[in-house]
């Protein structure tokens, strides 16, 4: 990796700082038109260009420590469309001390009293922080609307009230990206069906999943309903074409490394230092600690 140049200000630019892979067998299986069919992305490749991103992530979030930034990154989009397989991701080489994802259940009855944005708030980051949002406030804008868990004149106010909501949280120093996981109606259903095959994904289709299938069009035109009111300048949505699972975590990733300038702070290499003498310790016999049996 070549030396990245220096940003004064990680929250005033967008200009991308992550290398590209200049690997031409890479190169071979890339697009830049969304609409245009790629090349299958090969298992090796795939594989190669996660490590490298991921290796930039850790770079990223020990930039996020050291600078005292406060990143919030949500991530909504129809049921199975890959959100959270890009989170784990982007989070199982990083610190949870640092990058910690927020995944809401159905709000309590007190909760249900409160203004609207409340539980969300007290998840958002400090100084340091970066924290991933798995679904959001905008749960009002898609399935409370559209399944008919909030009254018309709550749904409207939220329309009026997110933008100023965000632009506060933007004016308070806080680095919002926002992101929708765009996946076909023909691939969801593959991916419905896979998870029906596979015992260790069963759970992932919820009675509310199901269900949402029997509404699809509504779910489209409370979509485009969402992105006419909180598709602001200060906080806009990124669309992510996510019908090809690796593809979308890949551009995903890499995208968010554009989105904040960082310099590489990777410490030295460190040396170990010498263990201590032995000084006479005896170790308890192993008869009198209860192990974990040899299964395997």
């Amino acid at each position: 990796m070549g030396k990245k140049k220096k940003k004064d200000k990680a929250n005033e630019s967008s200009e991308s700082t992550v290398e590209t892979n200049d690997d031409p067998n890479f190169q071979d299986f890339m697009t830049s038109e969304p609409s245009k069919p790629a090349k299958k992305l090969p298992k090796k490749v795939y594989k190669s260009e996660l490590k490298r991103l991921q290796i930039e992530l850790v770079k990223l979030q020990t930039w996020i420590k050291a600078k005292g930034l406060k990143v919030a990154i949500i991530f909504e989009g129809r049921d199975a469309a890959g959100k959270g397989g890009t989170i784990k991701r982007i989070t199982e080489s990083l610190n949870p001390r640092i990058c910690r994802v927020v995944a809401l259940g159905t709000p309590t009855e007190r909760e249900k009293t409160q203004w609207y944005f409340q539980r969300y708030v007290s998840h958002l980051p400090a100084a340091g922080e970066m924290v991933l949002f798995d679904r959001s406030w905008y749960n009002r804008a898609g399935v409370e609307r559209v399944m008919g868990f909030c009254s018309e004149e709550e749904y409207w106010e939220f329309l009026r009230s997110c933008p100023e909501f965000e632009c506060m949280l933007v004016r308070s120093g806080i680095i919002l990206i926002k992101y929708w996981f765009s996946v076909s109606d023909d691939e969801q259903e593959k991916r419905f069906q896979a998870r029906i095959d596979d015992p260790t994904k069963r759970w992932k289709l919820s009675p509310m999943d199901l269900k949402a299938r029997e509404k699809w069009v509504e779910y489209s035109i409370a979509k485009d309903e969402m992105f006419a009111h909180t598709d602001i300048k200060r906080s806009p949505w990124y669309v992510v074409d996510a019908d090809n699972k690796k593809r979308a975590r890949l551009n995903c990733i890499h995208h968010i490394l554009t989105m904040i300038p960082y310099d590489d702070l990777t410490p030295d290499p460190i040396e170990l230092p010498e263990r201590q003498e032995d000084i006479g310790y005896l170790r308890p016999p192993k008869s009198k600690q209860t192990f974990v049996p040899n299964y395997y």
